[in-house]
C-alpha cells in the first residue's frame, strides 16, 4: 500500500461473517438475559413510579405459579426451569456450527469437576456474605426492594426445585453472559475492557427489577467473574460459585424468613 492511502473497506466475506456474528449475538440475548434486562428494567421503573419507598416492596424470586393446586404448581417449575434453559442448548450448538467444541470451548464440561467446585466453593464463600451485607445495607438506606427468594407452599418439591433453580441460574446466566458474549465481542473487535463493561453492565440490568442495590452488586460480580474466566480460562468455577450462592440464599431463606429478626421478609 502506497504511503498515505488509506486502507480499502475490509473483504465481502469478513465483513459478512461480522454482521452474522452481530446478529447472532444479538439474537441470544434477545431471547435469553437481554430480554430479561428490558423486563426489568420495566420492572423497576414501575416500582419507582409506584406510592410507597422501594423498601416496602418486593421482589419475588422463586413464587408459586399455582396456588393451592401442587402438582400443577411442580409442572409449571419444572417447565420454567427446563425452558430457561434453551439459550444454553443454542449456543452450544452455534458454537458446534463455528467448529469449536460447543459448551467445552468456554469451559463448561466435566474435565476438572474438582477445579471447577473447589474455585467455586472459595469465590462463593468471599462474594456471597459480602453481597448479602451490602444488601442489607442498599435496603436499609431505601435503595432497594426487600427481596424475597422464595415464596413457594411447604410440599415435598420445594427444597429440590429451589436448588433446581439455583442451578438453572447460574449455567444460564455464566454460560451466556460470560463464556459466550466475551468469546463473540472478541470475535467482533471489541476490546477487552469494553466487553468487560458489557458483560458487566449486562448482569447488572437484569437484576435491575430488585433496585439500585441489586444493579451495583451484581454488574460488581460482573466484573470480577469476568475476571477469572479470563484467568481460569473456565465458566465452570463461576457456574459452581453461582450456583451454591443461590442455594444457600434460597434455601436459606426458606429455612429461616420469619425465624430471624435481621432477614427482611415481605
Amino acid at each position: 500500500m502506497a504511503p498515505g492511502t488509506r486502507p480499502g473497506p475490509p473483504p465481502g466475506g469478513a465483513a459478512a461473517g461480522r454482521r452474522t456474528l452481530r446478529s447472532e449475538t444479538l439474537l441470544v440475548l434477545a431471547l435469553s438475559l437481554g430480554a430479561s434486562a428490558v423486563s426489568s428494567l420495566i420492572s423497576f421503573t414501575g416500582a419507582l413510579t409506584r406510592p410507597g419507598g422501594l423498601k416496602d416492596q418486593a421482589a419475588n424470586l422463586n413464587a408459586s405459579h399455582a396456588p393451592g393446586r401442587p402438582w400443577l404448581d411442580l409442572s409449571w417449575q419444572v417447565f420454567g426451569i427446563a425452558t430457561a434453559l434453551v439459550p444454553v442448548l443454542l449456543v452450544a450448538h452455534l458454537l458446534l456450527r463455528e467448529g469449536a467444541p460447543g459448551l467445552r470451548a468456554v469451559g463448561f464440561d466435566r474435565d476438572r469437576p474438582g477445579f471447577d467446585l473447589t474455585r467455586g466453593t472459595g469465590v462463593a464463600a468471599a462474594i456471597g456474605g459480602t453481597g448479602l451485607l451490602f444488601y442489607l445495607g442498599v435496603r436499609a438506606a431505601g435503595f432497594n426492594l426487600t427481596v424475597v427468594p422464595e415464596s413457594l407452599p411447604d410440599v415435598w418439591w420445594k427444597i429440590p426445585v429451589l436448588v433446581a433453580s439455583a442451578v438453572q441460574n447460574a449455567v444460564l446466566e455464566e454460560v451466556v453472559v460470560v463464556g459466550y458474549l466475551l468469546r463473540r465481542l472478541g470475535q467482533l473487535g471489541w476490546t477487552p475492557v469494553a466487553a468487560l463493561a458489557a458483560s458487566a453492565v449486562l448482569r447488572g440490568s437484569y437484576h435491575l427489577y430488585q433496585g439500585v442495590g441489586g444493579f451495583l452488586g451484581n454488574m460488581v460480580m460482573g466484573v470480577v467473574f469476568v475476571l477469572l474466566y479470563r484467568r481460569w480460562g473456565r465458566v465452570g468455577p463461576l457456574v459452581a460459585a453461582h450456583a451454591l450462592i443461590d442455594v444457600v440464599a434460597f434455601v436459606g431463606y426458606a429455612l429461616l424468613a420469619g425465624k430471624v429478626g435481621w432477614l427482611p421478609t415481605a
